[in-house]
């Protein structure tokens, strides 16, 4: 039986870490279940803010990938100043206050530059290389992913070019997300990027995003059809670890500088102090880039003793910690612009079968998902009161033995069901 072939556009793809690359690398694994060949477009000399080379052995094996090279300022503007570089391309923006001189004119730069993305260069080379590709294989359908946000204007030519179906998958928002403030857009560079993101919503065959909130959101701009499918979870092969002996709370990925509960700092100052206990078991571990800003917060509620930071660690090994942790710390920021947001890691925090304490803005997604699967709770950052009787109420199962999560409804999560309805997506004529 012949497949249908999909041309799929993407940025991050292996040996890229992070959240980013999981979604396609996952689709890209059972589409074929689903009478899909999937072709896979990335950039040949990449500047991925982070490596994960353990991930290249998840490729699935036979998959058509195609390489092109691409322009990216990263890397001349790692000549004013590397760190600061890497930094800000990994997402992690200081406050105001804090910003050097350099960073406030890279980020000016960025926001006002490169519309809609550091990655627009890619644009036009994509599409003269991928026209006469999609020509000579008889491609009829392409996909693109963003962020960067700049892959869709590549979808969006092919499909004036070679009249293909292009379905545009939206990892994230483009104008309403949090970042976007902290770009000193002029009024210009604000109209340009609306203008772009209104665009590409009205021309996508389909629009697919990973939340209910986005999708209301995109339902005020265009009347083309919008799916949501979630990011999830996949199976690992990941040996089950001892849980940790100490009461551990650990959060997985970036801890940007707003993203930084002091009321749940402030709850563990006063447990600390009220549960000598409580002090002597406390452990708070830090799988991934920290902002500065909370490291200082933590330190001026005392508990940076507590603290055990241990940066980026290969996908398999952040899976470990979320096994044997006691508590998994989910932590967003309290904003409007973040309801819709869903990390990745969600999902797996979901199998691991560790209680979530997630904390994060008032009607978010995250709030809906967490109730409806029974996998933890959900506060905002002002429900100091309720997060102390959490805790010590988790603080008591653990000591009993007893501390675990009763996970409902996880299935539909399952990166192949979910699969399945990208596929219903790619078929429909």
């Amino acid at each position: 039986m012949t497949k249908t072939k999909v041309l799929i556009i993407a940025y991050y793809w292996p040996p890229a870490g992070g959240p980013g690359v999981q979604r396609w690398l996952k689709f890209v694994k059972y589409l074929p279940e689903f009478g899909i060949e999937p072709i896979v477009y990335v950039p040949s000399n990449p500047s991925y803010p982070i490596i994960d080379e353990t991930l290249l052995s998840e490729v699935s094996e036979g998959i058509t990938v195609l390489k092109q090279p691409i322009k990216e300022p990263y890397k001349f503007a790692g000549f004013l100043s590397k760190s600061k570089t890497k930094t800000i391309s990994k997402g992690i923006i200081p406050k105001e206050k804090r910003q050097s001189p350099i960073e406030k004119l890279m980020l000016f730069i960025r926001g006002n530059f490169f519309i809609p993305d550091a990655r627009k260069k890619w644009v036009r080379p994509s599409v003269q290389y991928l026209d006469t590709y999609i020509d000579d294989y008889h491609i009829q359908t392409v996909i693109t992913s963003g962020p960067p946000h700049s892959l869709h204007l590549i979808g969006m030519e092919l499909q004036k070019r070679a009249g293909v179906k292009w379905i545009a998958d939206f990892r994230d928002p483009w104008t309403t997300i949090g970042y976007h403030k902290q770009l000193k857009l002029t009024k210009f560079a604000k109209q340009k990027h609306k203008a772009l993101e209104k665009k590409v919503l009205q021309s996508a065959n389909q629009i697919i995003v990973t939340s209910s909130v986005t999708k209301k959101e995109f339902e005020q701009v265009t009347s083309k059809p919008i799916a949501v499918i979630t990011n999830g979870y996949d199976t690992h092969t990941v040996s089950n670890p001892s849980l940790d002996t100490f009461f551990s709370l650990a959060h997985i990925g970036s801890l940007l500088a707003k993203r930084n509960p002091k009321v749940l700092w402030q709850v563990l100052k006063e447990l600390v102090d009220e549960n000598k206990d409580f002090a002597k078991d406390l452990q708070l571990h830090f799988v991934g880039s920290v902002s500065e800003d909370v490291l200082a917060s933590i330190d001026s509620f005392g508990l940076s003793n507590y603290v055990y930071n241990h940066s980026y660690v290969t996908h398999n090994k952040a899976i470990e910690f979320q096994k044997k942790s006691q508590i998994l710390l989910l932590i967003e920021v309290d904003s409007e612009e973040t309801k819709c947001i869903i990390p990745g890691k969600l999902f797996e925090y979901m199998i691991s079968n560790r209680p979530i304490l997630a904390l994060g803005p008032e009607a978010s997604d995250i709030e809906t998902l967490i109730k409806e699967t029974n996998t933890g709770v959900y506060f905002n950052y002002h429900d100091h009161e309720a997060l102390k009787k959490t805790l010590i109420k988790y603080y008591g199962a653990f000591q009993e033995g007893t501390l675990q999560a009763h996970a409902i409804g996880l299935q539909k999560y399952s990166r192949k069901n979910l699969t399945e309805s990208l596929s219903k997506l790619i078929l429909w004529e």
